[in-house]
């Protein structure tokens, strides 16, 4: 019997990528790691607008399934940064460079590997009974997945110290006063909030959004005057799309926009 640890389910243009291995809290083996890229590559496709992503059960993702990196007797060490490489790393940069809004809707504890690939998506909501913890630290480990690049970004270089140091729980209330996240919402609440912001930003340029989150993305790296051109440059491409014309247009028309989200043609 195979079992499916990563559900898919397409409705109103938005992708819902569920982590589905609530036995193991959705720690990811390499074999789940494999199938949420393939969901997120599929997600590429013209008929997808938005993404959520969330988890089954009462977590949303522990991390890596640590029974599968555990050294073997009388084997070498398993080497961790080769688990990154192949596994870890790619889920972030794929998150990170899909040209269309992503949303963790994280529906209970985020930790380790579990939390950084939430705080790579887009609009980051929370369950308010959701923790993210960064528990490294307890294994003599260095965040990964992105968190050390992340979390400073997020929280400040103090803040990011101390979560990733001391390894203590933070909530999803205290997530959002910090700004690591964008809200904290009743639990009940989390999936509806979810679908509704997905389906509304699928109705929108999104084109144009991928093309911000670019420029966003950009800006961590770049000096004022690197920014400028790179905003020059993705302006070029988003004044030359569809969506701009039907902006303008219905603008003008006063009449609500017909936005496809389509690239401009080549």
């Amino acid at each position: 019997m195979v079992v499916q640890t990563i559900l898919i389910e397409d409705v109103h243009a938005v992708r819902t990528i569920t982590l589905a291995r609530p036995d193991k809290l959705n720690a990811f083996d390499a074999a789940m790691a494999q199938g949420f890229l393939v969901a997120l590559d599929g997600a590429k496709s013209e008929a997808i607008r938005a993404v959520i992503v969330t988890g089954a059960g009462k977590a949303f993702s522990a991390g890596q399934d640590l029974a599968e990196v555990l050294q073997k007797p009388d084997a070498p060490p398993v080497d961790l940064g080769r688990v990154l490489e192949i596994q870890w790393n790619p889920i972030v940069r794929a998150i990170r460079n899909l040209g269309k809004p992503v949303i963790c809707a994280v529906n209970g504890t985020a930790a380790g590997a579990g939390a950084n690939v939430a705080l790579a998506c887009d609009i980051v909501l929370a369950a308010r009974s959701a923790k993210f913890i960064q528990p490294f630290c307890k294994l003599g480990l260095v965040p990964d997945s992105g968190g050390t690049w992340l979390l400073p970004r997020l929280l400040g270089e103090a803040r990011a110290k101390a979560l990733t140091i001391l390894g203590d729980d933070i909530t999803a209330e205290q997530a959002e006063a910090w700004g690591m996240i964008w809200k904290a919402v009743p639990d009940d609440q989390l999936m509806t909030i979810a679908q509704d912001m997905a389906i509304r930003l699928a109705t929108q340029p999104t084109y144009g959004l991928g093309l911000t989150k670019q420029a966003i993305h950009a800006s961590a790296c770049a000096s004022l005057e690197e920014q400028l051109n790179v905003e020059r440059d993705l302006q070029r491409l988003a004044g030359a799309s569809e969506d701009y014309a039907e902006g303008v247009a219905a603008f003008i028309e006063k009449r609500q926009p017909c936005f496809t989200g389509k690239p401009p043609p080549r």
